[in-house]
C-alpha cells in the first residue's frame, strides 16, 4: 500500500491549493495587475500626447511653410514691380535727357546761323564799305575831282546793289 499513497489524490491538497492559486490571483491582480495596467495606460496615454502634438506642429510647420511661399512669391512680384518702375523711370528721365539735349543743340545751331549770317551781313557791309571808300579814292585821282564824293558813292552803291543782286 505504500504504493498508493503516492499515487493517491488527496482532495484536501486540492482545494488548497486551489485555494493559494485563487489567494495568488486576487492579490497579484490588486497589487500587481491594476497598477501595471494604470502605467501602461499612462504611458498611451502620453504616447497619444506626443503624437497629437507631433501632428499639431507638423500642421503649423505646413502653414508656416505655405505662408513663406506665398511672402516669397509676393516679395518676388514686389522685386519685379520695383524693377521694371526703375526702368521706366530710367526710360523716361533719358527721353527727357535726349529732349533736352536735343533742343539745346538746334537752339546752338540756330544761334551759330544767326550769327554766321550776322558776320556774313557784317563782312558784307565793311566790304561793301571797303569798296565805296577804294573806288571813291581812286575815281578821285582818277578824274580830279569832277564828280563829287557823294555823287560817286550812290554810283557805287548803286553798282554794288546790283551786283547783290545777280548774285
Amino acid at each position: 500500500m505504500q504504493e498508493l499513497d503516492v499515487i493517491s489524490v488527496n482532495i484536501w491538497n486540492i482545494i488548497i491549493s486551489l485555494c493559494n492559486l485563487v489567494i495568488l490571483f486576487l492579490v497579484m491582480k490588486r497589487f500587481l495587475f491594476k497598477p501595471v495596467k494604470a502605467m501602461i495606460a499612462k504611458r498611451e496615454a502620453a504616447v497619444e500626447a506626443e503624437l497629437d502634438a507631433a501632428k499639431k506642429e507638423r500642421l503649423e510647420a505646413e502653414k508656416n511653410r505655405e505662408r513663406w511661399e506665398e511672402k516669397m512669391a509676393q516679395s518676388d512680384e514686389e522685386a519685379d514691380k520695383i524693377i521694371k518702375q526703375a526702368v521706366e523711370k530710367a526710360g523716361r528721365r533719358s527721353s527727357l535727357i535726349i529732349g533736352n539735349a536735343s533742343d539745346k543743340a538746334d537752339d546752338i545751331i540756330r544761334q551759330a546761323k544767326l550769327e554766321a549770317q550776322m558776320e556774313h551781313k557784317a563782312a558784307e557791309e565793311g566790304i561793301r564799305r571797303e569798296i565805296v571808300d577804294l573806288s571813291s579814292a581812286l575815281t578821285g585821282k582818277l578824274l580830279e575831282r569832277e564828280i563829287n564824293a557823294k555823287d560817286h558813292s550812290d554810283l557805287i552803291d548803286e553798282f554794288i546793289d546790283k551786283i547783290g543782286e545777280i548774285s
